[in-house]
Formats: C-alpha cells, structure tokens, sequence
C-alpha cells in the first residue's frame, strides 16, 4: 500500500475504535468495562496521532504527536490502575461493581 492510503487505514482504523470505545462506555452498567471502553478510546486517539505523525512524504516523523502518545500511554495507565482501586474499593463497601439504576 501506499502512504496516503495506510494514512486513512490506519485513521478509519482509530475512529473505528473510538467509536467502540464510545458505544461500550454509554452502553454496559459494570464499571470495569467502562474502564476498558476508555483504555479502547484511547487505543484509538494514540493510533491516530500515530497515523498523522508523518510530515511529507519523507520517512521522517514528528516527534510531538508521538511524545504525546507516550505521555498518555503513561498517565492511561496510572488512571487505570486508580480506577480499578476505585472499583474494587466500591465492591468491597457495597458488593456492586455497576452503577445504581436511577429508576429504583
């Protein structure tokens, strides 16, 4: 393939997983898939910044999408690994591992 077609792969590639992720985050109760509905959104934002990383048609990158990446790739983790805490701490208090039902 060539640049400009891998550029749009790799683009509807990201949007695609952002919209799963999206789906998935309004869609399911239980908080621990809501968390992997954000790392999936996340997956997709990375993918993208990855995928327009290119500044011509040479082989050389920008390195401040990329940077950006590897920050993120940082902080998803550590907000992760508080989310979880977060859930698993809210388990052992109530038993639940969903958000309440506004309707009861």
């Amino acid at each position: 393939m060539e640049t400009m077609s891998l550029k749009i792969f790799y683009s509807l590639t990201s949007i695609a997983l952002f919209g799963i992720g999206m789906y998935a985050l309004f869609a399911y109760a239980h908080l621990l898939r809501k968390i992997l509905a954000v790392n999936i959104m996340f997956t997709g934002i990375s993918l993208f910044l990855v995928a327009t990383a290119q500044r011509s048609s040479d082989s050389n990158l920008d390195p401040i999408p990329l940077a950006l990446v590897i920050t993120g790739i940082v902080v998803l983790v550590s907000a992760t690994a508080f989310a979880i805490m977060m859930v698993c701490k809210l388990c052992e208090k109530t038993g639940m591992t969903q958000l309440p039902d506004e309707d009861r």
